[in-house]
């Protein structure tokens, strides 16, 4: 255990917090333990911004959108799980599509993310989006290539429209590296509290990491647009993402932050 621990350092591990942060994990890691209790308090910061910006958009009747994307494991449930936990339940929305119906299939591509939208003074978290049919649904033969160029030919507009609408859209997209994603499979696999994460999806999803890779930078080429951005967060430590994300949602909102909470 190191000894060049300062005072402030100190009182942090001897608190309820930290002693549970130290003895959470063998072998016990210092370091890792002020990391988290730094990262916790970073984040109970964040979470009470976040209520600002919540109650700016219900105030103004403002709406936002927030797109997840990103490899299997590459932590997009967890970041949402730690934006939304604290904000307002009745004024948010998860979204998480399962695969379409044959109707759905049947209908414009966008029609069931239009109907997720958010009304005024809500916020709506996309777990995967329209971009599935970007990535996903091209590497594992779910659409034809014609489907796929019909959508790389209409997601920006679709997106244009949405902005043209009022309506507040980020996108974000969450990067791991392979060895961490083959890491994370492999814990969930040995955990039988996580063990229904895995899909058949994720099974495959080390041997088609090339191709994702391959479809992943298309989507990036030509869907970067000036009016809507994506922004990599790097997320192979969970924690900093996690912050890193939170930070960018803020930043990307022109909301008051003078409000009262």
């Amino acid at each position: 255990m190191s000894t060049n621990l300062s005072a402030s350092d100190l009182k942090k591990l001897n608190s309820k917090k930290g002693l549970l942060a130290l003895l959470s994990k063998e072998p016990l890691n210092v370091e890792r333990a002020l990391r988290y209790i730094n990262y916790q308090k970073k984040l109970k910061k964040l979470q009470t911004e976040l209520i600002r910006l919540q109650t700016w958009v219900i105030n103004n009747d403002e709406r936002i959108i927030v797109v997840f994307q990103g490899r299997d494991a590459a932590g997009k449930g967890g970041a949402i799980r730690r934006i939304t936990e604290r904000i307002n339940p009745r004024f948010m929305r998860i979204v998480a599509l399962p695969k379409p119906t044959e109707d759905e299939k049947s209908q414009w591509y966008f029609q069931r993310y239009v109907e997720q939208l958010p009304k005024a003074g809500e916020m709506v978290f996309f777990d995967r989006s329209w971009y599935n049919r970007a990535v996903v649904e091209p590497v594992n033969g779910f659409c034809t290539p014609e489907e796929y160029e019909i959508f790389m030919n209409q997601v920006n507009d679709f997106e244009r429209m949405i902005l043209e609408s009022g309506i507040h859209l980020v996108k974000i997209y969450m990067s791991i590296s392979k060895k961490e994603q083959a890491k994370r499979f492999a814990e969930i696999k040995s955990d039988p509290l996580k063990q229904w994460k895995m899909t058949k999806l994720d099974e495959k999803a080390q041997d088609l990491w090339d191709q994702y890779t391959g479809y992943k930078n298309a989507m990036f080429e030509r869907t970067n647009t000036k009016i809507s951005p994506w922004k990599i967060i790097r997320a192979n430590r969970k924690t900093e993402a996690r912050v890193n994300v939170i930070n960018h949602i803020l930043k990307s909102i022109p909301y008051d932050k003078t409000l009262e909470i």
